[in-house]
């Protein structure tokens, strides 16, 4: 009885770990592959819907940047929007709607406008979800993002702890002013 209890739920387990898609890697890697790392049992879609700013990145070129998920008439998306400026001068507000797909509690692949996924879970978020740092496993991404564009010091320490806990190097963090 015990044997086939611990069978039946072993091929449960490995049903769900098939449906994880392959992650995609789409740059330098950020964090120690050895690492463990893993997703926030505190995450509520409810709770997390809404705007969110990039306070801090490892992208070099990462501007001012947010997003915000939404159920659109296609699916679900991540409206993410970015200031950009132009090499003639121009600058301004830019946004997309880019197709999401959710593969477990707080993960999700995003299809990038060029057609290539990345993945990004949610690693850690504040009680009030108000602050949470997004990564995936791979390491070419991670994010520090806020409901608000300034303060919140305490969180934003303790969001860049949980990424250095996950195993990235966060003396490449580049924080957005």
């Amino acid at each position: 009885m015990r044997f086939s209890w611990a069978l039946a739920a072993a091929l449960t387990l490995g049903a769900c770990a098939a449906t994880a898609p392959e992650p995609v890697v789409l740059g330098p890697s950020y964090r120690d592959p050895n690492a463990l790392i893993g997703v926030t049992s505190r995450y509520d879609d409810a709770k997390f819907a809404g705007v969110w700013y990039v306070r801090a990145g490892f992208d070099p070129a990462m501007g001012r940047t947010g997003f915000n998920l939404l159920d659109g008439p296609k699916g679900r998306v991540m409206r993410l929007g970015v200031f950009v400026c132009e090499s003639e001068g121009v600058c301004g507000d830019y946004s997309e709607d880019l197709p999401v797909s959710p593969f477990g509690n707080g993960q999700f692949r995003v299809t990038l406008p060029d057609g290539t996924p990345r993945d990004f879970w949610v690693l850690w978020v504040d009680e009030g979800f108000r602050t949470a740092v997004l990564g995936n496993k791979t390491g070419e991404f991670g994010w520090i993002i806020d409901r608000s564009t300034k303060g919140g010091a305490d969180r934003i320490k303790a969001a860049r702890e949980i990424l250095d806990f996950n195993g990235y190097d966060v003396s490449k963090l580049r924080v957005i002013k």
